[in-house]
């Protein structure tokens, strides 16, 4: 007896499609994956990489290789990335500094159209930190004093044309000021001369700064996020403080080579979301100043394409020196 239930071309295709589909993903990755860092080890991006690549490393069946590739800002990391054959195997971890970088340097890449953001991990805000003997105390009270001073306070920064030190030209923009920007090699030698008191105040990273603010060997006035940090949640904005429109966020986020399949992507995606909902990392993330951010991909490009645009912009208003 002939049976004549068929199924039509285009439903069987789509099942066909989506069998293979679910089947690809299911099987990537079936060697070790490289997650490079751009920086030397040891630094805040460094540290947020090995503890996502452990989970990373759990959850994909095979070891997540952390690959310290130093040199040009971060730069050298990227495009490394960038020219990597787009088969899921290669990925790089960055923060906010990616954005200005592409306001700062020429670059062999397009910074927003070169790469592929696969998933973000979280989010922190910089510290207005001061040293004890400065006599402010908020940041009407940092404004007032910038401006009857011109110059005269120094903020120190881990080096020229970094996030920190444009967090300080975006301040100097909205608020009329005037501050005197010291370059260091690294957020360490800044603090260390924050300490000593030769200079005065710092846009500090949350993991760096909290813990010296939570011993008052310093004193912190404001967060440089719209919203306030779980972690200093009495502490003001910088915007709650008087400069209406500041804002600086440090993000940290996971990007690979443009041309990686929606699958794979997905996977990423989808692995990084459950690492930072896990109690152990997600505690240490949030005890470090960290807000976990689990947006996706698409919303990732779009902040990205914005950072970029926003800090070519404040470094051709504040007439930083391009390299």
């Amino acid at each position: 007896m002939r049976n004549n239930f068929q199924i039509p071309a285009a439903i069987f295709l789509t099942l066909t499609l989506a069998s293979h589909s679910a089947i690809a993903q299911k099987e990537y990755p079936t060697k070790p994956v490289r997650l490079i860092v751009p920086f030397a080890p040891g630094g805040g991006t460094d540290i947020v990489a090995r503890l996502l690549a452990q989970k990373l490393t759990e959850s994909f069946g095979h070891t997540v290789i952390v690959d310290n590739r130093a040199g040009g800002g971060g730069t050298m990391g990227v495009e490394t990335t960038v020219r990597a054959t787009p088969d899921g195997y290669t990925a790089i971890i960055m923060s906010g500094s990616y954005a200005t970088n592409a306001a700062m340097y020429k670059l062999p890449y397009d910074p927003v159209n070169d790469i592929l953001p696969m998933g973000l991990i979280g989010n922190t805000a910089f510290i207005v930190a001061l040293h004890p003997s400065v006599p402010i105390k908020s940041v009407a009270e940092l404004v007032a004093y910038a401006k009857a001073k011109p110059g005269a306070l120094n903020y120190g920064s881990s080096g020229n044309g970094g996030i920190a030190h444009l967090s300080g030209e975006l301040f100097d923009l909205l608020a009329g000021t005037k501050m005197t920007h010291i370059a260091y090699k690294g957020t360490g030698p800044a603090l260390n001369d924050l300490l000593g008191g030769q200079i005065q105040l710092i846009f500090g990273s949350a993991p760096a700064t909290i813990p010296l603010v939570r011993a008052n060997r310093l004193r912190a006035i404001a967060v440089t996020t719209t919203r306030r940090s779980s972690a200093l949640p009495d502490l003001p904005t910088v915007a709650e403080g008087g400069v209406p429109g500041y804002e600086v966020v440090l993000w940290y986020g996971v990007l690979g080579p443009t041309g990686l399949s929606k699958n794979i992507v997905e996977r990423w995606n989808t692995e990084i979301r459950k690492a930072t909902k896990l109690p152990d990392l997600k505690e240490r993330l949030v005890s470090e100043g960290f807000e976990i951010d689990d947006s996706p991909p698409s919303v990732f490009q779009a902040m990205l394409k914005r950072d970029v645009e926003k800090w070519r912009r404040v470094v051709k208003e504040a007439r930083v020196k391009v390299n």
